[in-house]
């Protein structure tokens, strides 16, 4: 198919040609794994194979559990910051070893909405996720975990326990990749704006009345930068997710609408993704920070089952902040 073959795309309305508007964009996107001015770095302890361009990276040589040394733990924070996203195969652990592996990375993580649903339940173990017949898979649209909060998520820990006879893979895509490829005009127009990020724009739409009432006062909508920088690399990221990001402060709901459509579709080019089959024993570790998730759910009513557990993340800091 040649460019004028190609299928009309549907342009936008304030960024309208080819060198600003993303949606204009095909042939080669190709972006780069690592952050300006930085070398890639064997690993001595760990081995590092790429699934993905940018993004997804098997590692083997070692077991989780939280007896990892230092040098090795600091070569798999390296590999996250690098790859965003870790798969670990035939990792035989119990539920024990996989919270101590995920206490090596930070503070964990309780649901936002326990503190208040749950009072006085303060411990945080790893959570069981059963899907199946009884309950179907709703996962399966792109977004950052709890990007509703104060402090969204860090990471997550998640280990396949039950699976079906196919389908129910995750995908995950690199959000750095993303903004890196975005048409300069385009990135300069958002790199200071923020967004506002609202739990009730997807939970709220199908929890009882009296439960919002119990929850809004304590969890209001927040705002985050559209860009994100991440600390330890300098790397900006794009920082909006169609589940909880409601709108881009600071300009017209008409341009807010065509700013988070143009990133959305941009994000969710499989240029950017890595798609992982899961098998028994596998566990998959990602950066919230720098990659949105996807679970099909292509598997009703067959049964999935993974264990899953969350690390405290922080503030979110944009270009200068």
């Amino acid at each position: 198919m040649t460019a004028t073959d190609a299928p009309a795309v549907p342009t936008s309305t304030i960024y309208g040609d080819s060198t600003t508007d993303p949606l204009l964009m095909y042939g080669p996107i190709v972006a780069d794994r690592l952050p300006d001015g930085a070398e890639p770095q064997p690993y001595e302890r760990i081995t590092v194979t790429p699934v993905g361009t940018t993004i997804g990276a098997e590692v083997s040589g070692l077991r989780l559990g939280g007896d990892l040394d230092a040098a090795t733990l600091a070569e798999l924070r390296r590999a996250l910051l690098e790859w965003k996203v870790l798969f670990f195969r035939d990792q035989h652990i119990s539920r024990e070893d996989h919270r101590a592996f995920a206490e090596l990375w930070g503070e964990l993580e309780q649901h936002p909405f326990f503190k208040y649903t749950q009072p006085g339940q303060t411990d945080v173990d790893v959570t069981t996720l059963a899907k199946g017949m009884a309950s179907a898979g709703v996962e399966n649209s792109w977004h950052n975990d709890v990007t509703w909060s104060a402090t969204p998520s860090f990471g997550a820990v998640l280990r396949a326990v039950e699976l079906p006879e196919s389908g129910g893979d995750t995908l995950w895509t690199d959000t750095a990749a993303a903004y890196d490829t975005l048409p300069a005009a385009f990135r300069e127009h958002i790199d200071h704006l923020s967004a506002e990020h609202d739990w009730l724009h997807a939970f709220g739409k199908s929890m009882p009345s009296e439960a919002v009432d119990l929850l809004r006062p304590h969890l209001p909508a927040v705002q985050h930068p559209l860009v994100r920088v991440i600390p330890e690399t300098g790397r900006r990221v794009l920082f909006a997710c169609q589940v909880f990001t409601t709108r881009v402060l600071g300009v017209s709901q008409e341009e807010s609408d065509e700013i988070l459509s143009v990133i959305y579709r941009h994000v969710q080019r499989p240029e950017f993704q890595v798609r992982l089959r899961w098998r028994p024993d596998t566990v998959a570790m990602w950066d919230n920070r720098t990659c949105q998730h996807y679970a099909a759910s292509d598997y009703f009513p067959q049964k999935r089952v993974m264990d899953r557990i969350s690390i405290v993340g922080d503030i979110p800091v944009g270009i200068g902040g």
